[in-house]
């Protein structure tokens, strides 16, 4: 049985994913198109996660506090495993494997897989979902298109994106079973 290197294996996997990449990127060339995904992609660096904890307290008043602390530690521990993956596996970004693929936006940073900002928008997504589910109409469309983002800018391969949906929707499922005061203050 042969060993494979996750090299190996993200050689394979581009190839595979390469010509949906270069569609998905070629959105990117309508003006109002590349606006919206860069305007949502800024969006998910973390103004919007940081806003939506902060206004907890408004909606679930001195309980809300808990809330956003409990959804911080969460993001804190996302951004160590994000971190942690992205540097050892090194999966190179679509534009630097595909000199075809158009980057349409400033990597944060090098390596492309998974997707931090997938990661944390179906992460939020999901800890939303029991605490503030009126927000949800906003929330999912806005996760969906971060995930979206990344993909059109030319950032990522569809498979990051993926990866990072599963990721975030695991941290957010252990946040609730290890951390499930902030639902028992509602």
């Amino acid at each position: 049985m042969q060993h494979r290197t996750p090299r190996h294996t993200f050689e394979r996997l581009d190839r595979f994913e390469s010509r949906l990449s270069h569609r998905l990127a070629d959105l990117s060339r309508h003006p109002p198109t590349l606006k919206l995904f860069q305007v949502v992609s800024r969006l998910g660096d973390w103004p919007a996660w940081v806003l939506l904890s902060l206004c907890q307290p408004l909606w679930h008043g001195r309980a809300g506090w808990m809330i956003a602390a409990h959804w911080g530690v969460t993001a804190a521990v996302a951004a160590i495993v994000y971190r942690t993956l992205k540097t050892r596996l090194c999966r190179e970004r679509p534009y630097i494997t595909f000199t075809t693929i158009r980057c349409s936006m400033p990597p944060v940073d090098r390596y492309s897989f998974p997707s931090g900002h997938t990661l944390h928008a179906v992460m939020f997504l999901l800890l939303i979902t029991p605490t503030t589910p009126s927000l949800l109409p906003v929330v999912f469309p806005l996760a969906l298109l971060i995930a979206t983002s990344r993909v059109v800018l030319g950032l990522h391969y569809l498979s990051d994106v993926l990866v990072g949906a599963l990721i975030g929707g695991g941290l957010a499922w252990l946040s609730h079973l290890l951390l499930p005061i902030s639902l028992g203050w509602l």
